[in-house]
């Protein structure tokens, strides 16, 4: 950001900042929710009550973020069972699944688990919001919440979110942290489900990302994701999308020399690309959901600790993850605009 600014502003929102409201009206009444503007063209809406997920997010003029039917709503912590957590899915630029099981509704000896898990159902609590200061040479905010995934004699995971922006970057910081305060280990998976719609994802739009891809259902199944097909161009609204129709591929991403993986999205004739980067130690599967529904109309890039198998696949082959009683696992996913 320029130095223009200095000796002319009272007050550091005609920069940018975090600004904090409740929604009054509909589905969503009563909801908390904090807008973040990075005075670079980049702003969001933080959903506190929806476990800090994101909702609308804007570049410039751009919507970058797909929007469901079914928008903000309150949060529902009993959409628990089936595939119930659709009903309170308003897609956004992120909905966050886990913390114990991502994947279908599934029940097996050690319980009955709904589509997607818990977490994106339980509001935070606020332990901090800092502003900038840019007379002060501060121009870092930030937003820190807890959300609680719990019960009596367990599991009891604790989501610790920092979304954080820097006054003058295009870039979204979300660093969590997810600790077992129970006295017992705790299954855990987590799913950063980001969902990315029109103008940014529009015919031509490039997707971007690299690695080893393995068609969700099968490549005999696939009808999109298949060798020789151009599954990495978004296409026009496809007849076959109506309703239920999509495609999953699941990606064993590369990651670059720091560790990284990288992947995105790139619309030439906008001139719009956005970066996604996070580590390939902590999240080392990636799914790319395209549902190019009429009117329905968005990609999933969603980087994940497990390929979808959900809970018990993941605890009958050996990968699901447990988390030690006051233990902690940490997580770091970048989205830049370029």
């Amino acid at each position: 950001m320029d130095q223009n600014w200095k000796d002319k502003i009272s007050n550091h929102h005609q920069l940018g900042g975090i600004e904090t409201s409740v929604i009054d009206n509909g589905a969503a009444r009563g909801t908390r929710i904090a807008w973040i503007n990075t005075g670079a063209g980049l702003r969001f809406k933080v959903v506190i009550d929806r476990a800090m997920d994101i909702a609308d997010a804007f570049y410039n003029q751009h919507s970058l973020a797909w929007l469901s039917h079914v928008g903000i709503t309150s949060p529902q912590p009993f959409s628990d069972k089936g595939i119930d957590w659709l009903r309170t899915f308003g897609g956004g630029l992120l909905t966050t699944c886990g913390l114990s099981h991502v994947g279908g509704p599934e029940a097996d000896g050690y319980g009955e688990r709904g589509l997607h898990g818990l977490i994106s159902n339980i509001p935070a609590e606020i332990e901090s919001i800092v502003q900038p200061d840019p007379k002060a040479g501060k121009m870092k905010m930030s937003i820190t919440g807890i959300i609680r995934e719990t019960r009596p004699f367990g599991p009891s995971l604790e989501l610790r979110r920092t979304i954080s922006a820097t006054l003058g970057e295009a870039a979204i910081q979300i660093h969590d942290e997810v600790t077992n305060r129970a006295n017992t280990p705790a299954p855990h998976m987590l799913l950063y489900h980001f969902n990315f719609g029109y103008p940014l994802v529009d015919e031509g739009t490039d997707i971007l990302w690299e690695g080893k891809w393995y068609p969700r259902n099968g490549e005999e199944n696939a009808r999109i994701f298949r060798e020789g097909n151009s599954f990495k161009k978004c296409p026009a609204p496809l007849e076959s999308h109506s309703g239920s129709g999509e495609e999953v591929v699941l990606i064993d991403t590369e990651a670059d020399a720091a560790g990284d993986s990288i992947c995105g999205l790139k619309n030439t004739r906008l001139g719009l690309e956005m970066e996604m980067r996070y580590k390939k130690e902590q999240l080392p599967w990636l799914a790319n959901w395209q549902h190019w529904g009429k009117d329905e109309y968005v990609t999933g890039i969603e980087p994940s600790t497990h390929p979808l198998s959900g809970q018990a696949k993941a605890r009958e082959d050996g990968t699901l993850l447990f988390i030690q009683p006051g233990e902690s696992k940490e997580y770091h996913v970048t989205l830049r605009m370029k």
